[in-house]
């Protein structure tokens, strides 16, 4: 009878063979959470009261329900209180077992009882998986294997059917395998995933002798022998999950789940080593000397970091979710205590606290796998290759060469010489070889020799210096170093960037991530490895005289990021300190800290500036000042852009600085600007001309009347073809309006050409069209041409899904679109207003304060208007309108977007043509652009 088993159903019974709940035993008062005894006299009152027919599903379902909920509600209650993920995952687990349990009781007893069942309907339920582990999150799956002696009976069948249906009816999202043990034996040999599920399983309820059954069978005909195999496909298996969701744990919205450093990692580490030392807990690791008491400590604090961001995920989303998205980073923040403090952002502290924890569990899964792999591959003692393979053991400036690999003398080599720790990595780069993880893991338990001592050695600076600016790929070497947390210690400064977010949409990876990539490019820019995608830097980098300052300044030109002020004026007082320490001489230490403080300077002037405009130029060649800073600067600049993240980099940021420097370097050479400039026209005008094949001379020189000096500089010799020929079309066919589009896929945008009359509001109006047509417009180029035609270019993206616009119908209603606006059969306004931006509720969460800055000492001729504000549909077209309906005159505009932020920047003249001087007018400007910056939506 259930009322007899009911009587012990707190404690183990009959049924469930005397096994405790996986990790329920440090669960506190767990009849809050669910009393068996309670549920089971529960069920029990429901059959005698209902019988086992169909009006019993109703009502057992509404109890089992109602347990599950008021578990669930107590479980939340806990973790909000005291905030342990931990302790959440064993609590939602216990009560999932003691429902399942409940239900399995209630089935084989009263549904579809047998008080003699045959030995082929006895069977056991065992929990897989997550759920195998004794881990649940709130809104995770449960997975089930109901294991049998052989085939399935009809009685089988019927009873995890109707268990099965149960469960589903409750909510719960149930995995499920019918299996024999032969079958479950057969299975794992040829599938390691499901190797995997058997290797994690707990017994959950039935007699238990199929499962310990199973569990001896496994044990002796499956993982015996078989570790190497094992330990080789479940690191393949993790590479390829790594470079699914992007092989960096730096990502901006990380999966904490299968996301490289997640909690996917830690298990993998756990389920290499339960299979070759057949441990049931990662504190068994250490009395098997395959972890220190400190590393399974950090394993231990990882994996609750982990699992209570996961399950504050889970309740704030109300469903299973594993990604980090912007929207939801506050808030768990909050949640788990990250204020802001100290010019940091909470959030920033929690997310900079989630990738120092990724960079923890990549730390032990791959110095703990790698050592395990070696492990599980190493030939028995004695063994005669063995002692063959010591013999061939090379000595390489103080370390050994063991399997192609460097590795330490001894486990205490570094704890002794503790330069030896700056030397592996130099010597590792000079012999171009992998280091053993034998030697990580020497490194991390020695971490604590790397203090004021060593960074004083002057040989120790000498070293790393050399690795910073040998001719050896420094990426590389520094890459290891950080991963391993040399470079944090020896390089304090840097320490503090390790894992610093950048909470915005624009930059992709942490600080130290973007620092080390800008290396790697760096150093590709010199070896000539990108020769045709950024020839002028390419070019340049050979004419550097400071190379060392060059690379010393790309390590540190971030370095000051976080500390809430000025990062370029911080990080060059940082540079002033560091320098000397490395070995610089004074005028190295001048050059590195002058290019730090103004590492942003050439990018700011060539994107937000007029670079036709003299003064532009002056103003930037007065803060440069010599040539070998402006080559410096040139290729500190690309590589820093290149860096940022996948597409920052593109053509039109190339021809900018490119057009920049070759400007700033006329001025510098005492070369007049203006035949410089004519000079540079010429030859445009003469790549122009060969381009133009199918035009005659006096076709030419038509053309070439019509553009103003600045025209034949904003574009390359293929752009200005395009241009030319529909020009003439245009002209010869008296047409008043002209589109084109094309495609850029490489670039992922789409550049649309409009040649039109021209009349005071056209730039605004064409915004609007492009907006409410759904294109997102990232660069816009305006030109009025000498016979009062305007020739625009703006360059867009599709603002639903980001790339280039590109679909048929797209194309073809973005030039309806532009026909009707500028004929007056349709305002922009109306039909933007209907339109929400793109992930709109994810970005929310980013604050961009409006802005509005207006300087009339930047141009000779024009007032330069910057304007920030978040990015959102038809942005432009509400700040060119309201500049517009001023009565100024837009002469040109730099239109750049960085993730969710907007910043144009406008040269205008009042209507007469001049300048904006008076102070009323002059906040009339600040007014009305501070209003259409304003979200309407909001």
């Amino acid at each position: 009878m259930l009322s007899t088993r009911a009587a012990s159903a707190d404690a183990p019974n009959a049924n469930n063979g005397g096994a405790k709940d996986a990790g329920t035993a440090n669960i506190p008062n767990k009849r809050a959470i669910l009393s068996r005894r309670k549920l089971a006299e529960d069920l029990e009152t429901l059959v005698a009261e209902h019988g086992t027919g169909d009006k019993l599903r109703p009502a057992l379902i509404a109890r089992l329900r109602a347990a599950l909920n008021d578990g669930r509600a107590e479980v939340r209650a806990r973790f909000e209180a005291k905030g342990s993920g931990e302790d959440c995952v064993r609590q939602n687990c216990y009560l999932a077992d003691g429902v399942v349990r409940s239900l399995a009781d209630l089935t084989v007893t009263h549904i579809f009882p047998s008080p003699n069942p045959t030995s082929g309907e006895v069977f056991d339920i065992v929990a897989t998986g997550g759920y195998g582990r004794g881990e649940l999150a709130p809104f995770s799956d449960i997975d089930l294997l109901f294991l049998l002696p052989y085939k399935r009976t009809p009685r089988v069948e019927q009873v995890v059917e109707y268990m099965l249906y149960i469960l589903w009816d409750l909510g719960l999202k149930v995995g499920h395998a019918v299996r024999s043990v032969d079958d479950c034996i057969r299975q794992s040999k040829a599938d390691v995933t499901i190797r995997t599920a058997i290797l994690e399983s707990r017994y959950l309820w039935g007699p238990r002798k199929l499962f310990t059954e199973l569990r001896r069978r496994f044990d002796r005909e499956v993982v015996a022998g078989t570790g190497p195999e094992f330990v080789e496909a479940k690191l393949a298996e993790r590479d390829n999950r790594h470079l699914k969701l992007g092989d960096s744990r730096y990502v901006l919205e990380p999966n904490l789940k299968d996301g490289k450093g997640g909690l996917r990692d830690l298990q993998t580490l756990f389920w290499i080593a339960k299979y070759l030392y057949r441990v049931e807990d990662v504190d068994d690791l250490v009395g098997k000397k395959v972890l220190l008491p400190e590393e399974a400590q950090r394993f231990a604090k990882a994996q609750n970091f982990l699992w209570t961001a996961r399950c504050h995920l889970h309740y704030l989303t109300g469903r299973m979710e594993d990604r980090l998205t912007f929207d939801v980073q506050t808030s768990i923040g909050n949640r788990m205590g990250y204020t802001d403090h100290a010019g940091t952002k909470g959030v920033e502290r929690f997310m900079k606290h989630y990738f120092l924890v990724a960079k923890d569990v990549g730390d032990l899964t791959r110095i703990f796998c790698a050592a395990l792999e070696a492990e599980s591959k190493r030939p028995p003692k004695f063994n005669i290759l063995r002692l063959a393979a010591l013999a061939r053991r090379k000595d390489v400036d103080g370390f050994v060469v063991d399997g192609e690999r460097l590795n330490v003398r001894s486990d205490r080599q570094f704890k002794d010489e503790p330069l030896d720790m700056i030397r592996l990595f130099h010597t590792a780069q000079q012999n171009d070889i992998d280091i053993h993880p034998n030697a990580l893991r020497a490194i991390t338990r020695s971490l604590s020799v790397v203090g004021p001592k060593l960074r004083a050695d002057l040989e120790a600076n000498r070293l790393f210096l050399e690795i910073l600016t040998g001719r050896k790929d420094p990426e590389i070497t520094l890459r290891r170093m950080n991963e391993a947390g040399v470079l944090a210690r020896f390089i304090p400064d840097f320490g503090r960037v390790v894992a610093q977010m950048q909470y915005d949409m624009y930059h992709v990876y942490t600080v130290d991530e973007h620092t080390l990539f800008a290396l790697g490019i760096l150093h590709k820019i010199e070896m000539g490895e990108l020769t045709d995608e950024l020839p002028l830097s390419s070019e340049v980098i050979h004419k550097v005289v400071s190379r060392r300052a060059l690379y010393v300044a790309v390590l540190l030109h971030d370095i000051a990021k976080g500390r809430g002020g000025d990062h370029s004026i911080l990080g060059a007082r940082v540079a002033e300190k560091l320098c000397p320490r490395l070995g610089l001489t004074a005028e190295e230490t001048e050059t590195v800290a002058w290019l730090v403080r103004w590492h942003l300077a050439m990018s700011y002037t060539a994107f937000k500036r007029d670079l036709e405009d003299d003064k532009t130029v002056r103003d930037f060649v007065s803060l440069v000042q010599s040539p070998e800073r402006l080559r410096l600067l040139l290729v500190l600049t690309v590589a820093d852009i290149r860096a940022v993240g996948p597409q920052r980099w593109n053509n039109w940021k190339a021809t900018l600085l490119r057009e920049l420097y070759n400007r700033s370097e006329e001025v510098m050479s005492g070369g007049l600007s203006v035949e410089g400039r004519g000079r540079r026209i010429q030859a445009a005008q003469a790549a122009l001309r060969a381009e133009l094949t199918d035009f005659d001379d006096a076709d030419f020189e038509r053309h070439l009347a019509l553009g103003y000096p600045a025209y034949w500089l904003a574009f390359d010799a293929e752009t200005l073809g395009r241009q030319a020929r529909l020009v003439r079309e245009a002209l010869r066919d008296e047409r008043p309006l002209t589109v084109n589009t094309r495609i850029d896929r490489g670039r992922a945008i789409t550049e649309v050409t409009i040649f039109a009359t021209d009349h005071h509001g056209l730039f605004s109006r064409l915004a609007g069209a492009l907006a409410a047509a759904g294109a997102d417009i990232v660069d816009a180029r305006i030109f009025t041409m000498t016979n009062g035609m305007a020739l625009d270019v703006f360059t867009v993206q599709d603002a639903a899904g980001g790339g280039a616009f590109e679909s048929g119908d797209k194309l073809a209603k973005l030039s309806v679109m532009i026909e009707k606006v500028l004929s007056g059969q349709l305002k922009p306004l109306h039909d933007l207003t209907k339109r929400k931006a793109p992930h709109a509720s994810r970005t929310r969460v980013f604050h961009v304060p409006p802005r509005v800055l207006i300087d009339n000492n930047a141009s000779t001729t024009h007032t330069v208007i910057e304007v920030n504000g978040r990015d959102r549909p038809g942005l432009l077209y509400d700040l060119t309108r309201a500049l517009t309906n001023l009565t100024l005159q837009i002469s040109s505009a730099k239109i750049s977007t960085y993730g969710e932020k907007a910043i144009d920047v406008f040269y205008v003249k009042d209507v007469f043509g001049l300048k904006v001087t008076h102070e009323s007018k002059l906040a009339q400007i600040r007014e009305r652009l501070l209003h259409a910056l304003a979200d309407p939506s909001a």
